[in-house]
């Protein structure tokens, strides 16, 4: 079993609820945050030790993240279980999952679009069709965008973010708002 200090239980709490609000299983998320802060790989037990959960919901859990792409199975010499590491590089992180996330979420709107753009469209359609059409406009920009970034190498990805203030004064946008300020 992992002993939790109060900072590791703060943040997987933490992360459950975020994991709730982007779209996924709290215990999913509470699994990803405790192998994400885990030094060592954990065992399906250890994790059932450690937070609580049911086995079949930790089975559940890690079969998704697995299907993620942000769980691992690694295995140690005469141990027949499986043990589970997460990927910590956050820049990978953020780009497995919004892979994942384009291929389940944009693409199958993007076919719809450009399906039902492709249709004869009857003239009371008029305004949903022009409301397809810029939605389709936008994912397509939207793809095309992530699928540049995406290929960037991290390093260059981390200075083109970090001069993000400084092309937006040069196209003229100003100071952009504070992270820390609501919007």
């Amino acid at each position: 079993m992992t002993t939790l200090s109060p900072l590791r239980q703060r943040f997987i709490l933490h992360w459950g609820e975020m994991g709730s609000r982007w779209g996924i299983n709290r215990s999913m998320a509470q699994i990803h945050a405790l192998l994400l802060t885990s030094e060592q790989p954990l065992s399906a037990e250890d994790i059932v030790d450690t937070l609580g959960i049911a086995r079949s919901n930790i089975s559940t859990s890690l079969r998704e993240l697995q299907g993620w792409g942000i769980v691992r199975v690694q295995h140690q010499v005469g141990d027949r279980r499986d043990y589970f590491i997460t990927e910590t590089d956050p820049w990978t992180l953020f780009r497995t999952i919004a892979r994942i996330r384009l291929q389940r979420e944009v693409s199958p709107t993007l076919e719809l679009l450009r399906e039902a753009n492709a249709q004869d469209s009857a003239p009371e359609d008029r305004y949903t069709v022009e409301r397809m059409q810029a939605l389709a406009e936008f994912f397509e920009m939207a793809m095309s965008w992530f699928h540049t970034i995406d290929a960037l190498p991290t390093p260059l990805l981390k200075a083109f973010l970090e001069a993000g203030p400084s092309i937006n004064r040069w196209m003229g946008g100003g100071q952009p708002p504070s992270a820390a300020s609501p919007s």
